[in-house]
């Protein structure tokens, strides 16, 4: 057999057994931890062997989840980092130093996973299975540190069976309402569950409601630390020739390597946590400078300039405009988005409306929650006959790089974006 055959041997059963794990996904949502326990429990608790910082919110905790890991990696401690969705794949899930687990490895902790879900007798979901895998495996690689990002909400999150040394909550928006609740003292209750006895809580917003639930949440004795209060006298800058975030905390300034007027705020919540854990300075500037995070405002291309967001609801939208409207007149700009079914989609495309001259509505492929581009404009606010339709992406990308204008933005879905350096690269 040569190494090409090989090779693509290996491929394939990579991709059946994907193919078999996503298959979970056919279960649904299903709000309890029942089945977590019990799988964990088969796997003798492997949750129980590192310390955890448990990362929630509406929006944000993908960036604190990446600054946090960043920085502990930099100070030499071994640590995992646990995320969803993936952009490319799977394995972006799970990593550990800063690599992704490897196809052998998800092979190995799939195959102990399942038959722990065999012995306990439970029909789990998707995002059960991945996290009993990602427990598993970051006690057998000797993890000293785990930082986990919730997938949705946090009282019945999967990943919330574990004890926690510090949690943050980002900030709370309405978004899941169909599972969390319909107002945000509601979604606050969800989001907040991940506190459970946890005297280390740190959250980066100042809704009252969202501050009265999180304090109800709270050990007795115990308050969570406001970063907008303490912090209330740091500042920052946008470099938009490096795209970077510049935060100055009492005469001292930290170069944040994500940008955009909302990563001050996910920078504070980074900072505070760090600073209850044995993280020296040189570790933080090393960490928080390299920092990566992908489809947030990153820069795919410079040569016309292209940026990738994955602004995904109406909040996160409105966050960015910020930034575009600080440096690109809408004349200069052109949007390539789609949208998903159960997003505010009219808010949405009012606060697109605003920032370019030229939007071009696009389909994501065989997701059940995509819309056909005819149907997100039927939906859209504004000019809706001047918005352009082409479902197919690699039409709607050259048109979008015909217009020649100063900057492409390309958002909306993380699916969007998926799909898109999927088939293209710099």
């Amino acid at each position: 057999m040569t190494e090409q055959t090989f090779d693509q041997e290996k491929l394939k059963k990579t991709e059946a057994l994907l193919e078999e794990l996503y298959a979970y996904s056919m279960h649904g949502i299903k709000l309890g931890l029942e089945n977590i326990r019990k799988i964990c429990g088969e796997l003798g608790n492997p949750q129980d062997s590192f310390k955890i910082i448990h990362v929630a919110g509406t929006n944000g905790k993908g960036s604190v989840t990446a600054a946090i890991a960043n920085c502990l990696q930099a100070a030499g401690y071994h640590t995992g980092r646990y995320i969803s969705p993936h952009i490319l794949r799977f394995n972006e899930r799970i990593s550990l130093d800063g690599r992704d687990i490897g196809d052998e490895e998800i092979a190995c902790y799939y195959e102990l996973t399942k038959k722990a879900i065999a012995r306990a007798g439970v029909h789990p979901t998707f995002f059960e299975v991945t996290t009993a895998m990602m427990f598993r495996y970051f006690a057998d690689a000797g993890a000293e540190y785990v930082v986990l990002e919730t997938g949705m909400g946090g009282r019945f999150d999967a990943t919330n069976i574990c004890d926690d040394l510090i949690c943050v909550i980002t900030n709370v928006s309405l978004e899941h309402t169909e599972y969390l609740g319909n107002t945000i003292a509601e979604i606050t209750r969800e989001k907040a569950g991940i506190i459970k006895n946890c005297e280390n809580v740190v959250v980066g917003d100042n809704n009252p409601d969202f501050l009265r639930v999180v304090r109800v949440h709270m050990p007795q004795g115990f308050a969570p630390t406001n970063v907008l209060e303490k912090y209330k006298n740091a500042s920052y800058h946008l470099d938009y020739e490096r795209f970077h975030t510049l935060v100055t905390i009492d005469d001292k300034t930290w170069d944040f390597a994500l940008f955009g007027d909302y990563q001050f705020q996910n920078f504070l919540c980074a900072y505070e946590a760090l600073r209850l854990l044995p993280v020296g300075e040189a570790a933080l500037r090393k960490g928080f400078a390299g920092v990566r995070w992908e489809c947030r405002f990153e820069v795919w291309s410079r040569q016309p300039l292209v940026i990738l967001d994955g602004a995904h609801n109406e909040a996160g939208m409105a966050e960015l405009a910020k930034i575009i409207r600080k440096a690109y007149r809408r004349e200069d700009t052109v949007i390539l988005t789609s949208i998903l079914r159960d997003k505010n989609i009219e808010k949405m495309t009012e606060i697109l409306d605003s920032l370019a001259d030229t939007i071009i509505f696009t389909e994501i492929s065989h997701n059940p929650r995509g819309l056909k581009g005819e149907e997100i404009r039927e939906r859209a606010a504004g000019r809706k006959e001047e918005y352009i339709v082409e479902d197919n992406l690699e039409k709607a990308w050259r048109i979008a790089r015909e217009k020649g204008k100063k900057l492409t933005l390309i958002c909306g879905s993380f699916y969007l974006l998926s799909e898109f350096k999927e088939k293209y690269r710099p």
